[in-house]
């Protein structure tokens, strides 16, 4: 039986913000982001909040219809630059204003996302730490590459693990240039991949 797959919508925000708080409550980038279990449980949801309410805005939402997984994708133009300036201030002031990662984490990850041409970007899939491994990050992932091979476009993300590079590399990522280690923190991978022709 194959994997469900709908695009959230405004009423499945409260779900979304759950799923991906309690996905990534132990990953590296959210430990270093917000160091401290008990920190990180008061306020790691207000991140994954403003994340899911960005994508909302501006991108796509893909959810598995059991609640399990879902994953943030923002479709960049060619043309289009990094946000603002002063978005990850703003983002910082507010999440966690007296977290001066929050504003690192964006303005890091903005300085390397690529540029010039137009292209898918994963920016996060979560997935509930007692359903992973069922192959739902998977899905989620291959129906958005489905239509980006069919459309020529090519795919960007930042890996925040080494579990998470292997896996996407099996999906047909590369590593594209070098790492992101964060300032006493673990490192990221940025991953690009070019469409697949049939």
């Amino acid at each position: 039986m194959g994997v469900v797959i709908r695009t959230a919508g405004e009423g499945d925000r409260d779900l979304v913000v759950r799923l991906l708080d309690e996905a990534f409550q132990d990953d590296p980038v959210s430990s270093w982001v917000f160091p401290g279990e008990e920190y990180r449980r008061r306020t790691h949801h207000r991140l994954m909040a403003a994340f899911a309410d960005a994508v909302f805005a501006d991108g796509r939402i893909d959810l598995t219809e059991d609640g399990a997984a879902c994953a943030l994708w923002l479709p960049v133009r060619a043309d289009e630059h990094e946000g603002a300036d002063d978005d990850p201030a703003r983002l910082r002031e507010a999440v966690d204003p007296g977290n001066e990662r929050v504003e690192l984490i964006a303005r890091l990850t903005g300085g390397i996302h690529p540029t010039g041409r137009a292209h898918e970007y994963l920016w996060m899939i979560g997935v509930l730490p007692g359903r992973q491994g069922e192959g739902l990050g998977t899905a989620l992932i291959e129906s958005v590459l489905d239509r980006c091979d069919r459309e020529g476009l090519p795919a960007y993300l930042e890996a925040s693990s080494a579990r998470g590079k292997v896996l996407y590399e099996r999906l047909g990522f590369e590593f594209a240039g070098q790492a992101l280690d964060l300032p006493d923190g673990p490192r990221m991978w940025p991953m690009w991949r070019e469409p697949r022709t049939r």
